[in-house]
Parts: structure tokens; sequence; C-alpha cells
């Protein structure tokens, strides 16, 4: 029991897989790109500390984050000379603390880039940035067809102690069957790349790709491609499925009480749940608080056991859920449950559970981060 640490319900991170993981997106990385590793939101929920090691063994030394705070620990884990940029756009105000750390920050508009000047200069550094562009995704960047955008960013480069190393978009539609609306944004970055390299900037590591794009859309690798949710084994959508990738993360409790019941029992808050026949109802130990959507159970959800499906009876509750049991005879007290993850021929991934709640997998295991011990398999 010692995994369990204070409680029996766990992760389990597996960093072979996620090594053979990463392995198998930079096989598919076209020639004169690079991976820059998306390790944001603690890895996606997989732990920074521990997969950190995985990625620099495997070459990756370029790596997005989402916050300076996020840039400040990937520093204090690792190689001074990686290469951290920061996904979001950064204040003027905090131009000297992306200096201090070494990030590359995204230029949006001419009053940042200045600061960063000024910081960079007064430490007698030379700062990496890229150009922030919006092709279509309507969050940040200039627009692909502002004049200013290609002026602003162009005075941008010119700034002393400042190196323009490519510009930045990303991509709304790629996880969609229908690719069409991603070719139109690829068009758009384009016109802007081509515009800013007739002016003579070179931008060697332009990035546009992310997790599908990598896998399935070569010609949008350009210098940095941005994998985040495959290499931990996550895709939207069987048409984005690599070969060979596999989830990472598995979550797993035990059962702790099992009761039998008759027909028309009630189950869970507000009665959500009801037998329509002898029962057989076990507890487990886990909640909407450790990550699980409440309105994952009432009919939407299973888990699994001994490679059988149990069926979440009643809403998840905030600390424990409901199963019905009665199809496993064989089952018992503490036995071992799958909530997320492989049993026998049977899976549960978090896409499963994403799409049945109406939600994206990576809300479900961000919020695993918050209680449920983590176990890592090496």
């Amino acid at each position: 029991m010692e995994h369990w640490m204070e409680r029996p319900a766990w992760v389990e991170i597996d960093l072979r897989v996620l090594k053979r993981n990463i392995e198998i997106v930079q096989s598919r990385i076209a020639d004169g790109s690079r991976m820059l590793a998306v390790v944001k939101a603690n890895c996606y929920g997989h732990g920074m500390k521990e997969c950190y090691p995985v990625f620099h063994a495997c070459g990756v030394r370029d790596f997005g984050v989402a916050t300076l705070s996020e840039a400040k620990e990937l520093r204090s884990l690792g190689d001074p000379s990686d290469r951290i940029v920061l996904l979001g756009l950064n204040h003027p105000d905090l131009a000297g603390l992306a200096c201090e750390l070494n990030v590359v920050t995204l230029i949006a508009d001419l009053d940042y880039a200045k600061a960063l000047s000024a910081e960079a200069a007064k430490r007698g550094q030379t700062m990496e940035v890229m150009g922030c562009v919006d092709t279509g995704m309507g969050r940040i960047g200039y627009q692909w067809d502002d004049p200013a955008a290609v002026e602003d960013l162009y005075t941008a480069a010119q700034l002393p102690n400042l190196n323009m190393i490519g510009i930045f978009s990303h991509l709304a539609c790629e996880d969609f069957e229908d690719k069409s609306y991603s070719d139109l944004q690829q068009e758009r970055f384009e016109t802007v790349l081509n515009a800013l390299r007739a002016k003579g900037l070179e931008l060697p590591l332009s990035s546009l790709a992310n997790s599908p794009a990598t896998s399935h859309r070569p010609q949008a690798h350009y210098g940095l491609c941005r994998p985040g949710g495959s290499l931990y084994g996550r895709y939207q959508g069987a048409f984005n499925r690599v070969e060979g990738i596999d989830p990472v993360m598995t979550v797993k409790a035990v059962i702790l009480q099992i009761k039998d019941v008759p027909a028309g029992f009630s189950v869970s808050y507000l009665r959500s749940g009801r037998t329509t026949r002898p029962s057989r109802i076990a507890t487990l130990p886990v909640g909407y608080a450790d990550g699980m959507p409440r309105n994952w159970g009432a009919g939407r959800g299973y888990v699994l056991i001994g490679g059988r499906r149990a069926p979440i009876i009643g809403n998840i509750c905030m600390d424990q859920f409901m199963i019905d049991v009665t199809d496993i005879p064989d089952v018992k007290l503490y036995d071992e449950v799958v909530l997320i993850g492989r049993s026998g021929e049977e899976i549960i991934l978090l896409g499963d559970i994403g799409k049945a709640c109406g939600i994206l997998s990576n809300e479900v295991s961000l919020g695993m981060q918050l209680r449920l011990p983590y176990k890592y398999i090496r």
C-alpha cells in the first residue's frame, strides 16, 4: 500500500510510456524543424519535476510554458542552455523577470518590445523574441492582415538587444477532421512570414504546429513544432491518432464498500441514480474534488474492474462515487478499480470522459493534481 500514501486512490504516471511517446512524436517532425515540448500546467498534470528529465534524456532542449512562474520552476530543474518560450503575452513591468529567467517572449505590441529591449540592455543581454500573429484563433497577437503587424514586428526586430527568431501563431481547428480552416490559417501565417523575410528577417524558428499538426501537417513545421497533449498520450478524434502513442496517466482506486440493494433503490444526491433490479453497489473513495466531473455519473460513465465495465450510478459526489457491480459477480471489497487507463482489453481515455461530460480532457487531469497522490513508474 506504499503507493497509496494517505488514501486508497491514486494516479500512476508511466515515464516509460512518456519516453516512447516523445520518441514517436520526434520521428514525425520534418527535417530542419525541432520539438518545443509544451510543459505548461505541470506537464498537463503529469508532474514537471518528474517528466522534465525524460524530455532531456530524449534530447529535447526547447520548452513551452504558460507563465513566468512555470519558467522559473523549469529553470530550477534544468540545463541553463534550454530555450524556454512563454506561450502567452508578458507585461512590460515583468520584462526584467523575463530577462532574469532568459525566457523567449512574444511580441504583440511595441511598448512591450521597447521595455524588454531596455531591460536587456541594462543587463548586457540579448533576448530572443518571437512575433505573435493572430491568423484565426482570435486570442493573442497582431491581426495577420493589419498593416501594423509587419511594420511593428520589423521595428521590434531592429531594437537593440533583441533577436527575433521567428513568428508564432496557433491553429484553432487542427483537432477537427476538416482541415480547411487550418489551411487558411497557414496561408495567412505564410503571408506575414514572407513579408518579414522580404524585409531581410530570417526567422528560422517560426512556429505554427500544435500536437495534431506536428503529427499530421509536416508542411506547417517551420522551425519549431509545439506538441503538448500528444506527448502525454492525448488526442482529439480517431483521425488524429498516432500509432504507438499511449496515455501516460492511469487513475486507480480501491472499493471500500459493497452493499446489496433492492430494485428501486436510490443512489447519490437528488436520487440521481436508481436501480432497476436487485443490485450490488460499490463505493469508491474519489470524487469531483479529485478531478472526476460531477456529471460523469448518472449513466454517462463507467470504470473497469479486471477488464470488465462497471457503470457509474448516480452523480459523482465531492469525495466519493458509486458503481454498479451487479454483473461482476466475483468483485470483492478492496479490489482495485481503473478509473482512467487500461484494464485487460478495455481502456478509458481522458478524452472519453471529456466527451461524455462536454469538457476537455485537460480539465479532468488538471483537477487531479489537487488531492490525489502520484506514483511514478520508471
